[in-house]
């Protein structure tokens, strides 16, 4: 596996429109094929049928009415008129239908890709990517790429398409006037082209600052409680008014940009409209070739049909440029490949893993020319306690993150029964390998799923055992639910105490060979600490075990103590042995009996 650094804020050099993009939105309706088919044609009539309808207009007023064929013929011919736009109006409803359904199956398949894709990138990946943007990805963009193709794509299809025909047909009539009309395109051509920068950059700084509005909405949140404590409510809602100012100037920024195009364009439609006036009554009533005032009624509609679309197509232009770049946004995450993988040929792991881990030579750092840890030599034995003991910022929870693969080591190797973990496919390694976290997490849901969800196929069986091993069953009763207790958001229905058991009693149901307990009592106070203890003992009884901890009661029958000083182990040891000798472990632990 080889590791690659990449700028996670560097955005790629985009253009407004990409026929690149347009394929791949276009191949996301491959499952879908006979839907997209089926809508495509009805887009082709419905594209046939509105100059038909503008045609038979123009016919009955140049036929039957022109002529004075009696009110029979006059209403006959209504009818048709009649029957043609009823058509055409149920044919927009099924196109309107058709298009939603495709549009809703795609955003499914894609937020699902991207929701799969997310589950396979590394922490480092999350660790240099703001929440916001990663939300943004998955809600306002998918958006942005089910508008492109639910609206933008078919509607346009069908405006353009109104064009041709309305060409084809006003061609038929008469070629030199058709050179009137399609003398303006030019002038359509050089106005977009001018505007179409302009709009592009408009529309990625709207998606930019939603996207840093998202961020801050949901980082405020997940910090509320250190807001409230700190008192920062003012500050922070400072920081969200500026943020919000600067969003809505870009979208009055980009409003502005397409409130100048589409003037732009109405106006240009209307000279060429009266041009055509003008061309087509000297013709009528001056030329040596004289054009049938009946002609030119249906010219006329014709023209009104060629240019009705340009409005529409503008305002489709201007979703197209957010479809662009939320499509950009959301392919860029799809492409971009993990820093890592399970190799091709990644190994299961023998089954029951001994446990036996293997640190020579590991360098690491977040950044690789500023290394966290280096140089780290440690042998830890099957069933062994390896506590990690030093200051804030030294690299013991780094440390911890390579056993459990989170990163991976820039020189060195870790090895877990003599395997390495590069070859170690991710599954096997979850199955061998738990992390107790600082951070005590219980997803929403029943306590009991929480616990079971460390292992496939766990019952409510596993969860008591587990409590009854950690000699904690008196948690059950004190739950107003028993195991059936919801947990709520990140376990706050649960205290910290019963949150750690909880997490203690999830890791015991794994029954992993490598357990690592990342400062897992820190968030508890020294009563509820010495309460859970015991559990702590059992669970750590005939399992490896890694421990960071701040309080040197957890790690005094630990079997080796790493002392870890600016991303070295400068002392190694059992308890008894460093305390007795002077140094960094000696005054950890006279601080820690001073408290």
């Amino acid at each position: 596996m080889v590791r690659v650094v990449r700028d996670p804020d560097a955005e790629p050099q985009r253009r407004p429109l990409s026929w690149s993009l347009v394929r791949r939105l276009w191949d996301l309706m491959r499952p879908y094929s006979k839907l997209r088919n089926r809508l495509t044609w009805i887009v082709i009539v419905r594209a046939i049928q509105l100059p038909a309808l503008a045609w038979s207009i123009g016919a009955v007023i140049n036929g039957p009415i022109t002529r004075g064929d009696g009110p029979t013929a006059i209403v006959l011919a209504s009818m048709g008129v009649l029957f043609l736009a009823a058509w055409t109006q149920a044919t927009l409803v099924y196109r309107q239908r058709f298009a939603l359904e495709l549009g809703e199956a795609i955003i499914h398949d894609l937020r699902l890709q991207v929701y799969t894709h997310l589950q396979r990138m590394p922490m480092s990946f999350y660790s240099a990517t703001k929440t916001g943007r990663v939300i943004s990805r998955i809600t306002s963009d998918c958006d942005a790429v089910r508008s492109g193709v639910q609206d933008v794509l078919f509607v346009s299809m069908v405006q353009g398409g109104q064009m041709i025909i309305a060409a084809v047909v006003m061609g038929w009539y008469d070629l030199p006037l058709l050179g009137v009309v399609l003398a303006f395109s030019p002038v359509f051509w050089l106005i977009g082209r001018v505007m179409r920068s302009r709009l592009g950059q408009a529309y990625r700084e709207v998606q930019e600052s939603f996207s840093r509005v998202t961020a801050t909405i949901a980082e405020s949140v997940a910090v509320i409680r250190v807001t409230q404590a700190l008192a920062r409510e003012d500050t922070n809602a400072d920081l969200f008014r500026q943020l919000s100012v600067d969003h809505a100037r870009y979208n009055m920024n980009s409003a502005r940009q397409g409130g100048i195009m589409m003037p732009l364009l109405e106006l240009t439609g209307q000279i060429s409209l009266a041009l055509v006036v003008i061309v087509a009554g000297y013709r009528s009533m001056v030329a040596d070739d004289p054009m049938p005032v009946g002609d030119l009624i249906q010219f006329w509609f014709l023209t009104g049909l060629f240019f009705s679309p340009i409005q529409a197509l503008g305002t489709q232009y201007n979703q197209a440029l957010t479809a662009m770049a939320g499509a950009e946004r959301v392919f860029e995450l799809l492409d971009r490949q993990p820093e890592w993988e399970d190799a091709p040929d990644a190994v299961e792991i023998p089954l029951p893993a001994r446990g036996n881990v293997r640190i020579e030579g590991l360098t690491f750092g977040y950044q690789p020319e500023r290394p966290v840890l280096r140089d780290i030599d440690v042998n830890i034995q099957a069933g062994q306690m390896v506590a990690l003991v030093g200051e804030t910022g030294s690299g013991k929870s780094t440390l911890a993150s390579l056993v459990a693969r989170y990163y991976l080591p820039d020189s060195g190797s870790i090895t877990l029964d003599g395997v390495p973990l590069r070859q170690l496919s991710s599954r096997s390694l979850a199955r061998v390998v738990s992390v107790v976290p600082q951070q005590n997490f219980l997803f929403s849901g029943s306590v009991l799923e929480n616990i079971i969800a460390g292992r496939p196929g766990a019952t409510r069986k596993d969860a008591l055992d587990a409590f009854e091993s950690l000699d904690c069953q008196w948690l059950i009763d004190d739950l107003p639910d028993g195991l059936d207790t919801e947990a709520g958001p990140r376990g706050a229905r649960v205290s910290l105490g019963q949150r750690q058991l909880i997490c203690f009693a999830r890791a015991l149901v794994a029954d992993p060979a490598v357990l690592i307990l990342d400062e897992a009592t820190s968030a508890v106070d020294s009563l509820t600490e010495l309460r859970i203890q015991r559990s702590l003992e059992r669970l750590l009884t005939d399992r490896t075990s890694i421990v960071i901890a701040h309080r040197l009661s957890t790690i005094r029958n630990a079997d080796q103590i790493l002392v870890i000083d600016q991303g070295q182990i400068i002392q190694r040891g059992r308890h008894d042995e460093l305390a007795g000798i002077a140094g960094p472990y000696q005054d950890l632990n006279r601080r820690f009996l001073q408290k």
